[in-house]
């Protein structure tokens, strides 16, 4: 998808209804049982919850990058299940799991909407560390940057009328999106340099809309788990899957 194409007027006028429209429910897949998987012990000086990869997918992996599960979530920012894993689901799977150093954890962008792709450069715009923090508090506080994200729709269609070097950081703008990141520790100065970045969010949209056929995106979250697709997408049905799958 083309930049210009993304704050088309129907795209736009249509996103506030497309939020909610983020999962389906699914029925929990099955996987092969398997023995109980030992223990990898992080290098020393550092643990597993506080090991960050960058993926050549683009993907930003928690945790042993050799881990023998390794789990990618395809996710939206602005999807209400994606944000119900990240208050239900990340605690455990960080402390239980990734920190074992048994089961890596990959964050990987779906775009929905605009206001995804602006978050998402948002996210990644520090230290690669901070992504899926950052990232977290999105879906933490999703009522509050829905609040923004609609409530000046004139402003943001008037945004998406910019030239694309300066669009995106307006939309950040009147959303509310700076002041949100600001108060997390992503000044507005170096937000607004990774929301003028026109090539890396091309190439970060491409990437994400690659994969999502590859892989046969169709909700958000999307899990896959060592190349599996799984009919699930909450962590009261992920988890047990991790755990026949030798994670326990």
């Amino acid at each position: 998808m083309k930049l210009t194409r993304l704050f088309a007027f129907g795209l736009l006028a249509a996103a506030p209804l497309a939020l909610a429209a983020c999962g389906d429910d699914a029925a929990p897949g099955e996987v092969a049982e398997g023995e109980a998987l030992p223990a990898v012990t992080a290098p020393p000086g550092t643990s597993w919850t506080e090991t960050v990869t960058v993926t050549p997918e683009g993907g930003f992996l928690l945790g042993n990058p050799d881990a023998p599960l390794k789990l990618i979530e395809f996710a939206s920012h602005t999807c209400g299940h994606c944000a119900t894993f990240s208050v239900t689901g990340k605690q455990p799977l960080k402390s239980k799991y990734v920190a074992s150093g048994v089961v890596s954890f990959e964050q990987r962008e779906i775009f929905l909407n605009p206001f995804d792709i602006v978050i998402a450069t948002m996210a990644q715009c520090g230290a690669k560390e901070q992504m899926q923090p950052l990232s977290d508090e999105v879906w933490q506080n999703l009522e509050a940057v829905f609040t923004g994200l609609q409530g000046n729709p004139a402003a943001v269609q008037a945004a998406g009328a910019l030239p694309p070097e300066q669009r995106f950081a307006k939309v950040a703008e009147v959303t509310g999106l700076l002041d949100f990141f600001a108060a997390r520790g992503l000044s507005a100065d170096q937000a607004r340099t990774c929301l003028t970045d026109t090539a890396n969010i091309d190439a970060m949209v491409k990437a994400s809309e690659a994969q999502a056929q590859e892989v046969g995106v169709t909700g958000t979250p999307t899990f896959v788990l060592n190349g599996k697709k799984l009919d699930v997408n909450t962590w009261e049905t992920l988890e047990p899957i991790l755990q026949r799958a030798g994670a326990r």
